[in-house]
Formats: structure tokens, C-alpha cells, sequence
């Protein structure tokens, strides 16, 4: 069975703005109050990690404020090197003014930012935070908040399907990249974050990478996998052959047991743990 595309998948998405919360001609606008937000900055540094909304974002403040822009990747063990390797050709393809910075969390990447700004002058920090992700628990946030960095995108009301959409239309290569983050938001709250952890979920996502699916998590529970696949890929999981293809290859990573959530891929499904103990 041949793999989902994922492109097929952002293409759908994009059809759909035009009968969901915003129509292509809204898309359009947003981008261009997006625009004129941006140009109210001497300058910006903006936190890049290399997906879709980040990357939008990098590349309209890199058009709007020119030089006056740098785009700043943080560097740590809970970035993957398949992040890596997507960011690169980003860049490549941009030739967008970049600098990167090891950091650990949010909160880190916000203070080695703040250092930035102030040995290069630069007025102002932001990062591509979206409408859509105001419906989420993120701690990244509140960091944000507490260093009084700059949401544009969400300042905007832009939605993740019209940055896709007004992606596409820029020709940015990012437009259509599965939903990422950290490698640290597949451990659950209370779990110590080490780079033996970080390194065996990376493994394990190169895995079902290999095995041609697009959209996932690999979540870590002890020494248990918990597999979300994107709906659309869902099926692809449940024949006897693939399922015994994924558990080999993941045991093979290092996982002693493997599992399939059968509810599939949902940002933030960890935070499902945090509103059941506050008994909502």
C-alpha cells in the first residue's frame, strides 16, 4: 500500500479555507495587516525552527525589514537532525539572513534571543506562534509572554491553513512540512528530558519515516512507544504487515513494547493527562 501523501493532505487543507473560517480573499488581507505590522519595527530577530509557521513568518520579515530582519535557530538535543536537514534546505532556498544558538527550552531560547537583540541592536523579537494554537496548553507561551516577545502571525489571526495557503503562493518550500515540534514534547509532564530519551524517539520517528508515513508522534512512555499517525494514515497501520513492520523497526530503535493509539495524531495529546487530573 503506497504511502498518504501529505502534500495531497496541506492541498486539502487549502481548498477548504475557502468554506472554512476564512476564505483565500481574508488569507490575502491578514497577510497584508501581517505586513504592515511587521514594517512598524526597526528590526526583528525571529525565532526560526524551520516549520511552516516559523518559516512563513521569517520570510515575511525577511521582505518587509530587509536587512533590518535575522532569522535565529536554536540548537539542542531536542532538535532532530531531520529538522535540521528540512531548516538547511529552507535556507538554501531563501538565502534569508540566519544565525543559530544551542538552547534547552523555550524559556532559554528566549533569554539567548534577548542576548541577540542587544549585542546587534536589534528593536524587537518575535516568533510563529498561530491562531490555531491558542486552542493548546503550550508553556512556550507563557516564556514568550515573560520575555515580551512579538506574535505577528497571531496578532494577524493568521490559521495554519491560510499560512499554508499564503505559503504556497510565496513558493516557500515549507508550506506543505507535517506539523513538528521539539523532541521533548513527546515525553510526558514529569518525565526528566535527557538526550538518552531525546535520542531514542528520535530514532524512533526515523523509523516510521522509513516506512513511508509523513504525519506522527512517537510518544515515550517508559519503555513504551505510543504511535499517533495522522488519520489520513491511520490505515495504512493496521494491516498484519505493516504492524509487524513498525513493531520490528521500533523495537529495533530501542523500544521494549510498541503501541498504536488508535485515536491518532493530535497536537498536545499529553495535555489530555493534565486536564484529567484537574478533573475537567
Amino acid at each position: 500500500m503506497r504511502a498518504v501523501s501529505y502534500t495531497r493532505i496541506a492541498m486539502n487543507a487549502l481548498v477548504n479555507i475557502r468554506t472554512g473560517e476564512a476564505s483565500v480573499e481574508q488569507a490575502s488581507e491578514k497577510q497584508r495587516v501581517l505586513f504592515a505590522k511587521l514594517g512598524e519595527h526597526e528590526s526583528m530577530l525571529i525565532a526560526l525552527s524551520g516549520g511552516t509557521d516559523s518559516a512563513y513568518l521569517a520570510w515575511a520579515a525577511h521582505g518587509v525589514l530587509g536587512n533590518r530582519a535575522l532569522s535565529v535557530t536554536a540548537l539542542s538535543p531536542s532538535y532532530s537532525a531531520h529538522d535540521r536537514e528540512q531548516l538547511e534546505k529552507y535556507l538554501e532556498a531563501t538565502a534569508i539572513r540566519h544565525a543559530d544558538r544551542c538552547y534547552f527550552c523555550k524559556d532559554e531560547l528566549f533569554v539567548a534571543m534577548d542576548q541577540i537583540a542587544a549585542e546587534r541592536n536589534f528593536a524587537a523579537t518575535a516568533y510563529g506562534v498561530n491562531a490555531d494554537d491558542t486552542f493548546d496548553f503550550r508553556p512556550g507561551h507563557r516564556a514568550a509572554k515573560e520575555h515580551r516577545v512579538l506574535t505577528p502571525l497571531l496578532d494577524a489571526k493568521l490559521h495554519k491553513a491560510e499560512i499554508r495557503y499564503l505559503s504556497e503562493r510565496a513558493g516557500l518550500p515549507s508550506w506543505d512540512r507535517p506539523a513538528s515540534a521539539c523532541l521533548a514534547s513527546r515525553l510526558p509532564y514529569g518525565t526528566e528530558v535527557t538526550e538518552e530519551r531525546l535520542s531514542l524517539v528520535e530514532r524512533g520517528e526515523t523509523a516510521l519515516r522509513g516506512l513511508g508515513f509523513r504525519q506522527f508522534r512517537v510518544r515515550l512512555h517508559d519503555k513504551l512507544a505510543r504511535i499517533e499517525l495522522a488519520p489520513a494514515e491511520l490505515s495504512r497501520a493496521l494491516s498484519a504487515e505493516m504492524a509487524a513492520a513498525m513493531a520490528s523497526a521500533l523495537k529495533a530503535a530501542g523500544f521494549t513494547y510498541v503501541a498504536l493509539d488508535l485515536e491518532g495524531y493530535r497536537q498536545g495529546s499529553l495535555n489530555e493527562g493534565l486536564k484529567k487530573s484537574a478533573g475537567t
